[in-house]
């Protein structure tokens, strides 16, 4: 895993997305032990405190799981997608609402979207 100093998006969140994109694609696959907090940060030049908030943020998604001092593990990758997938729902619904859409002009735009990225 590499941080992109050029990406706008911060480094806790580039570690963040990496892993949850890998725990998704079964590159880490569940049950995965991952890297300690401080092991990871080395790893990747960034401070500490930057990937522990990636894994608390990692922890809230449900795609880790810490058991004490056994470690950092990938979590079941199912419900962790669903969660996710929830989550950017209610974003799009909140998002769609402050733009001053109605629910049939917000339903179409992710129809649309679907079959665009489907091909349906």
């Amino acid at each position: 895993m590499k941080i992109d100093i050029d990406d706008s998006a911060p480094p806790y969140e580039q570690v963040r997305a990496r892993i949850s994109e890998q725990a998704r694609s079964g590159e880490l696959p569940v049950g995965y032990r991952l890297p300690t907090v401080r092991g990871l940060a080395e790893s990747l030049g960034l401070a500490a405190n930057t990937v522990a908030k990636a894994y608390r943020a990692l922890e809230a998604d449900g795609v880790i799981e810490t058991r004490g001092r056994h470690g950092t593990f990938v979590a079941a990758a199912g419900s962790a997608a669903d969660r996710e997938l929830a989550v950017a729902a209610q974003a799009y619904v909140e998002r769609a609402r402050r733009l001053g859409q109605g629910e049939d002009v917000a339903l179409a735009a992710v129809r649309d979207a679907l079959r665009a990225a489907y091909g349906e």
